[in-house]
């Protein structure tokens, strides 16, 4: 008996939101799965995401490059251990254009709107023009809206100030008084890069952060030609590096041995620091890990020489030539460089996403950002983020983040090829139950004992993935629960 012919798979019209890190490893994802209708909507001029817009004296990654790069794209000759923000951006700049991915990107052009209706996204862009795509995939980053603070008379400094993400390279700092704003990694960062180039810095401290002291070596010129040669030795080494990070999650997750040694090497790096005075100001009252760890063997160094220095009351104004803080002092500075952060529970948004019967980003967002499994949400069909609500977004490579949830989303693509469904979107009731495990998993964690921090949402609750990254990883590879599958466009 003749049988019937298969028919080929579908080809399904495909957009990504964002040419950063996630965006290219998608469209990469896509690509190597013979997927090849695709359009990448990228706001700005060039690829990279955060790596394109930080490009602040310091800035470098506090993953180990060998970790924070695409499996299926292994540099073998990088420069250092941890390495410059410029080096990671020409990594990705070089992942598009090696893996022919420029081609799909539309430069320049921001999604402002995109509805679902009869089986399929309709977008606007900024220009005015529509596109129709079966699948509409987010991947706009974490970090990408800057957070500004509010300060009385900012406005009026006679100086620069300028974002640590928008920094103003045209603005000189030799022999310049220079105001670092804000604590995090971003701040700690700033500090060390500008240690003996600005005439003096001086760091405003809201609050201390925990530091782990990690050197950052530069590799040999025969350790990139061994790699170079031998490319097994680097996917050993990758690794290497993800058992590492799963061991310093596990300290994340449960209090224990892991947690307890951590913190002592904190405290130990903090020791370092001779002045009594200035140790007990950089000492945190709350536990190491609490917020994210800081990652620098520099640090408390730079905090020592005598043109940086420490402020810890808190700022009142800003005046024309200074800042004043709110014991009256006038601290008189030519920059003020603001390290505030960003708005982390943004996500795709200023973009006006409305899912089926007009729901909108905003109203299923109303108490904060949430999804199922980290990729979905209800009421969204054919709708993906990566890097979306509750990713593991502690001290891991949001690279294996990225291929993970590519991985996941590249799986519901492939059975809308083979026909299995028209729309998928996940059930209201297993999005409540996957965030009502979490928030169960959640007590334990060191993101409870005590501390503020993007982590939170609007109820004091921590946001993250309350497991390891490893157990990310194998739920995305098989949990396909929860979803419901239609067969026909229409949806009530």
């Amino acid at each position: 008996m003749t049988q019937p012919a298969q028919q080929p798979p579908r080809n399904p019209r495909i957009a990504i939101i964002g040419a950063g890190m996630s965006g290219l490893c998608m469209a990469f994802v896509l690509r190597r799965a013979g997927i090849t209708d695709i359009t990448i909507y990228e706001k700005a001029d060039s690829v990279g995401g955060t790596w394109r817009d930080n490009t602040y004296p310091g800035l470098s990654c506090d993953v180990p490059s060998r970790f924070y790069q695409f499996t299926f794209a292994p540099k073998p000759d990088w420069s250092h251990v941890f390495s410059p923000g410029a080096e990671i951006r020409d990594y990705f700049t070089s992942v598009a254009r090696d893996h022919d991915l420029e081609k799909h990107i539309r430069f320049g052009t921001e999604v402002v709107h995109a509805e679902f209706g009869q089986g399929h996204w309709r977008l606007r862009t900024s220009h005015g023009d529509t596109q129709e795509v079966d699948f509409l995939i987010s991947a706009t980053g974490i970090l990408h809206h800057p957070r500004y603070p509010t300060i009385q008379g900012l406005d009026d400094f006679g100086g620069a100030v300028f974002h640590s993400a928008r920094w103003d390279h045209s603005v000189p700092l030799r022999g310049k008084r220079v105001a670092v704003v804000g604590t995090g990694s971003t701040g700690v960062q700033i500090v060390c890069g500008l240690a003996g180039t600005a005439g003096r810095v001086e760091l405003f401290q809201r609050s201390a952060q925990w530091v782990l002291p990690v050197p950052n070596p530069s590799y040999t010129r025969f350790g990139k030609t061994l790699h170079r040669r031998f490319p097994k030795l680097g996917a050993r080494i990758y690794e290497s590096y993800r058992a590492g990070f799963q061991f310093l999650a596990g300290a994340l997750i449960k209090p224990g041995k892991r947690r307890r040694l951590i913190g002592a090497l904190c405290r130990a790096n903090l020791r370092t620091v001779r002045d009594p005075k200035l140790r007990e100001a950089l000492t945190p009252d709350y536990q190491p890990m609490c917020r994210r760890l800081i990652f620098s063997g520099r640090f408390y160094r730079a905090m020592q020489r005598p043109d940086v220095g420490l402020v810890t009351e808190n700022i009142d104004h800003v005046t024309s030539n200074g800042i004043v803080t709110t014991d009256g002092r006038l601290h008189e500075v030519d920059v003020i460089a603001l390290a505030t952060g960003f708005d982390a529970h943004a996500f795709l948004r200023p973009m006006n996403l409305v899912g089926e019967n007009g729901r909108t980003i905003d109203e299923a967002w109303s108490d904060g950002p949430r999804a199922h499994l980290t990729v979905a949400l209800p009421d969204f069909p054919n709708f993906f983020m990566l890097m979306g609500p509750h990713s593991p977004v502690g001290n891991y490579s949001l690279t294996a983040i990225a291929e993970t949830q590519a991985d996941h989303i590249l799986g519901w693509v492939d059975r809308w090829r083979r026909g299995e469904f028209a729309t998928v979107a996940p059930t209201r009731q297993a999005t409540d139950a996957f965030n009502t495990e979490m928030r169960s998993a959640m007590p334990g964690t060191v993101w409870t004992t005590g501390c503020t921090s993007w982590y939170l949402g609007k109820d004091g609750v921590p946001e993250l993935w309350p497991w390891t990254p490893g157990a990310h990883r194998t739920r995305l590879s098989t949990d396909t629960s929860g979803y419901d599958l239609r067969v026909t466009a229409d949806r009530p």
